[in-house]
């Protein structure tokens, strides 16, 4: 866990990034806010839609365009806020080197036609940490060794349909690391591995970051992968937060009833149940959002002003918050 800093690493303040569409505007990020210690993870979780990979691609300032703008916020990493940069500051300067991404499905972020070591290799050159052929090679072996990729000598000549699912996700770690970035984001990075393999991946994160006090993002759906690597964790729901505490508050005493519904989905060893729990109805549509609190026609506990205006952020044991009329009562 990372030591408590005068200074974050990052600071997310406010963000808002919008889809501008012919059938309408969505706003697919709308005032999320949150700060990063360096050698802290932070979990971002929720369903599908919420907003988890629209944030995290803001930050790297990867949103579509030309639909996909920055309309309000700041991303300050470092004490420069990168939103101001344009994309030959971002490119040479922040993405790659200062702020690195390990994608989802490395099967396809990995490109089948060039060779492994050519692929490590791209940021070196890219970023010119080295100049000749041989001193490409052997950064790429030892970035390739730190991913515990075996015998990377005679291996970097290979192609991704030659490597398993773990040992690709090796690789696209490897691609993301081999910069010396500050601040790390793992999109899903478990979702397409067996649990063997994703506790194996885990482990070679967390070494990471002990080695080089990275700081995490790590977007997850599953709750598991949250609560065993992840000091803090935001809840999204429509675009915004609802909720971010540390794991021990999120998973023992969940205040907002949106992060309660995400529990109590898990199912439980030992528990016997005729029925699982779900949550009744659907994610809103963004492009015509629900007045007030996004989540109230799914809720239980919704009251009046819970239909007509957005709750603020109530502050809870720590540095998180809640937003939630129930609990700001």
């Amino acid at each position: 866990m990372a030591d408590n800093q005068t200074t974050p690493l990052l600071t997310v303040e406010d963000l808002k990034t919008y889809l501008f569409l012919k059938r309408g505007i969505v706003k697919a990020v709308d005032g999320v806010s949150f700060q990063l210690n360096e050698g802290e993870t932070l979990g971002i979780v929720g369903e599908s839609g919420c907003g988890k990979t629209m944030t995290c691609l803001s930050i790297l300032r990867l949103i579509p365009e030309p639909a996909g703008r920055i309309v309000g916020g700041k991303i300050v990493l470092d004490g420069t806020d990168i939103v101001g940069l344009n994309e030959k500051e971002m490119a040479s300067q922040y993405r790659g080197s200062k702020i690195s991404m390990i994608s989802q499905d490395p099967l396809t972020s990995l490109n089948p036609v060039f060779s492994i070591g050519d692929q490590v290799g791209g940021p070196f050159r890219y970023h010119g940490l080295e100049k000749s052929r041989k001193g490409i090679k052997k950064a790429v072996i030892d970035v390739l060794k730190r991913v515990r990729i075996p015998s990377p000598e005679h291996r970097l000549k290979e192609y991704p349909y030659q490597f398993s699912g773990g040992m690709r996700q090796r690789v696209s770690a490897a691609m993301a690391i081999a910069c010396g970035p500050r601040l790390l984001i793992a999109d899903e990075p478990t979702s397409a591995l067996d649990v063997t393999i994703q506790v194996q991946l885990l482990q070679l994160l967390e070494d990471i970051q002990k080695q080089t006090g990275v700081g995490l993002i790590m977007i997850t759906h599953d709750l598991g992968v949250a609560a065993y690597i992840c000091q803090r964790i935001a809840v999204m729901y429509a675009g915004r937060i609802v909720e971010l505490a540390d794991v021990k508050t999120i998973y023992k005493n969940p205040s907002h009833p949106y992060t309660q519904a995400l529990l109590n989905s898990v199912p439980r060893l030992g528990e016997k149940k005729d029925r699982l729990y779900n949550i009744e109805g659907q994610p809103p549509n963004l492009l015509n959002p629900p007045e007030g609190c996004a989540f109230w026609p799914r809720c239980d506990q919704a009251s009046d002003i819970c239909r007509e205006e957005y709750p603020p952020q109530t502050p809870l044991d720590g540095q998180g918050f809640v937003s939630c009329w129930v609990r700001s009562q």
